[in-house]
């Protein structure tokens, strides 16, 4: 059974998260003395809301860097990426059993960019194969872009409905800890990915 891991090597900025435009959504008075006190409470509600947006979708929204690392391939000539979309791929690092790690040539692979499913695919044979026992790290970065503004319309609404969802009920200990409203699963229902199994890549 293929076991994989994947972690955020880098954090989005609070200075990436709209306030000003998360205020005037939620009608938040502005000009007054203590106009900024709310302000880490409501980027924590715009980082929940992201976050809740990017496992509903597989989409990673702002731009950051990730290492995926699993025990194999799933198949020999190509393989998906966990989330999308990839805009580069920074290497390919093959881990022996006890721990040495060797960076995989970089023309023995390519970056097939999706919105839906990237891929790493050979360009020889096949790709870069670690040592019995051993694991594969793939180095990437993720994500629409930097700023606000580079995500598409329609998921920079969701994450706003649903981080003012979190504000409304923010007492309220009986919510599903899966509940989503509507109008936001109707938003990003379009970005959803369905994975097939039996395609020859996970």
């Amino acid at each position: 059974m293929t076991t994989m891991m994947l972690v955020e090597t880098t954090t989005v900025p609070d200075g990436a998260f709209p306030i000003a435009a998360f205020r005037e959504h939620l009608r938040l008075g502005t000009g007054f003395a203590d106009d900024g006190l709310q302000d880490g409470l409501l980027t924590g509600f715009l980082r929940a809301a992201m976050a809740a947006v990017e496992g509903r979708t597989g989409k990673i929204l702002l731009e950051r860097d990730f290492a995926w690392t699993r025990d194999g391939w799933q198949g020999e000539t190509a393989q998906d990426l966990p989330v999308a979309p990839v805009s580069a791929v920074a290497g390919v690092d093959l881990i022996a059993p006890k721990g040495a790690e060797t960076v995989a040539d970089a023309a023995s692979w390519r970056l097939v960019p999706d919105l839906h499913v990237p891929r790493l695919e050979a360009t020889r044979a096949v790709l870069p194969r670690p040592s019995f026992g051993g694991s594969v790290r793939v180095r990437f970065t993720a994500g629409f872009g930097p700023d606000w503004g580079d995500l598409p319309a329609d998921l920079g609404q969701a994450v706003m409905l649903l981080a003012a969802h979190y504000n409304e009920y923010r007492h309220d200990t009986g919510l599903d800890a899966g509940c989503m409203p509507f109008g936001v699963t109707a938003l990003i229902e379009r970005y959803r990915t369905f994975r097939l199994f039996g395609r020859g890549r996970a």
